[in-house]
């Protein structure tokens, strides 16, 4: 299925389909400027190193792996939530052990969450405590008007309507991907879409899966694509991730 950039909403963001995965650049709240698609430099990220692990484990699931001051400190330096920081960090290493060398940072999930739903806070949604988005973020409906049409997989269970799919969640894959990568990251043992931690585990594992190294130009490229071909969509991607590399380390 070839990607289509298309309006997602009158001065919002847009829509494209990939393979099985639906990508929508949800209108963040501050703006990037807008990335040329013949600029090398500007599709490809460089990558974080991996994130510091805590002494001891601080939680059940791959959150409770990551050091809690280091997620403090980025999410302050970054603007990041610290929720998205600390879901980032655990699916980037819960990502390495299942697909070693994918060497994928949390910054460049990161870039992908700011692209797909401003880090879950798009239409003013916020964190619950436990990593579960309010009011829960859906894509259009996925009907062949404005975008790839996708029919219903999922039978409203996830994305709440039953007759045909709309992309889901903070990371906005849609039920077809959600039901390929079902995921656990805070640990309480029910896998859900519209949870950041599990959202960011599904997105690590299904990027980790397209490209096999993501430390090089050309495995970036790849990995990204999958999840969005569209050109504007990897500039936007390696814009916001790069920006919160340089932001980590200038500290």
């Amino acid at each position: 299925m070839v990607a289509r950039w298309v309006p997602f909403a009158a001065g919002a963001g847009a829509l494209a389909v990939v393979a099985t995965v639906a990508v929508v650049a949800l209108a963040p709240r501050e703006t990037l400027p807008p990335a040329p698609t013949d600029a090398p430099d500007l599709l490809f990220a460089t990558q974080a190193a991996a994130p510091p692990l805590a002494a001891e484990p601080t939680g059940p699931g791959p959150i409770g792996l990551i050091d809690p001051t280091w997620v403090e400190s980025t999410a302050a330096v970054t603007g990041i939530p610290h929720q998205a920081v600390l879901a980032y960090a655990g699916a980037v290493v819960n990502a390495e052990e299942n697909f070693p060398g994918c060497g994928i940072g949390w910054n460049t999930l990161a870039g992908i969450g700011y692209a797909e739903s401003d880090h879950g806070r798009h239409g003013g949604a916020t964190f619950e405590e436990n990593g579960h988005v309010s009011p829960k973020i859906f894509g259009v409906p996925l009907d062949g008007t404005t975008t790839e049409e996708i029919p219903d997989t999922d039978g409203g269970e996830f994305d709440e309507t039953a007759d045909i799919d709309r992309a889901i969640g903070p990371m906005q894959l849609i039920p077809s991907s959600w039901r390929s990568f079902p995921s656990d990251g805070n640990g309480d043992g029910v896998p859900d879409p519209h949870n950041i931690y599990d959202a960011a585990v599904a997105a690590a594992n299904y990027l980790c899966r397209a490209s096999g190294d993501f430390t090089t130009r050309e495995g970036w490229a790849a990995g990204v694509a999958a999840y969005n071909s569209a050109g504007s969509y990897t500039g936007i991607v390696a814009t916001a991730a790069q920006s919160y590399y340089d932001a980590s380390v200038a500290g």
